[in-house]
């Protein structure tokens, strides 16, 4: 993930469509929410009033992932969250969320680490330093969208023969296909034996 000082600057016209500064082009909610994924912190402004518009329109991609249903949030978080609306509650909530996220991406951030460092008794079998590569770019596949998650990188990446190298992480479904591809490579070598 590459990191950007500032955020990337989308502008919505009076027509409603989104622009993208740093392209020059228009993009969807759905590139809005590509940019995310990859780390990038983005901010939407109203061209017309200057108003800050970003936290409506992740609220509306939260909402469409949901409808086609891609829930992440249980039914009683959401029940909760528009309780919190109308209580005293209100001031706390979003404290709490952004303390539970930090908790889970510092978390996730740990477990590679320590998935990273751990000495592992299998370390002399044929093939391990491929399998290790490959539960690494599941973890980063399955967790890559959370800012800051990305972990740390197998130290032996560039020595790796080009089959058993690590596609980059924001490759999204060819990851996956990399990794069963590798995977199943990794059985067949591991049955030989």
């Amino acid at each position: 993930m590459a990191a950007h000082a500032a955020p990337l600057l989308i502008k919505r016209y009076a027509s409603r469509r989104l622009y993208n500064t740093e392209t020059s082009d228009y993009v969807t909610l759905e590139d809005i929410a590509t940019f995310i994924r990859a780390g990038r912190e983005v901010k939407i402004i109203d061209l017309k009033s200057g108003d800050d518009l970003t936290r409506q329109y992740l609220l509306q991609i939260i909402a469409e992932h949901e409808s086609r249903g891609e829930s992440v949030l249980p039914l009683d978080v959401l029940t909760d969250l528009v309780r919190s609306y109308t209580t005293s509650a209100q001031s706390v909530v979003p404290q709490f969320l952004a303390a539970s996220f930090e908790m889970l991406r510092e978390g996730q951030s740990k477990m590679m680490e320590n998935m990273a460092s751990m000495p592992n008794p299998m370390a002399s079998m044929p093939g391990f330093d491929a399998l290790q590569r490959q539960q690494q770019l599941f973890l980063k596949a399955m967790m890559g969208g959370w800012r800051g998650g990305s972990g740390p990188q197998p130290e032996d990446e560039g020595t790796a023969p080009p089959s058993a190298q690590a596609p980059a992480a924001s490759d999204g479904p060819r990851d996956m296909e990399e990794i069963r591809r590798q995977l199943a490579e990794l059985q067949k070598r591991v049955s030989k034996l």
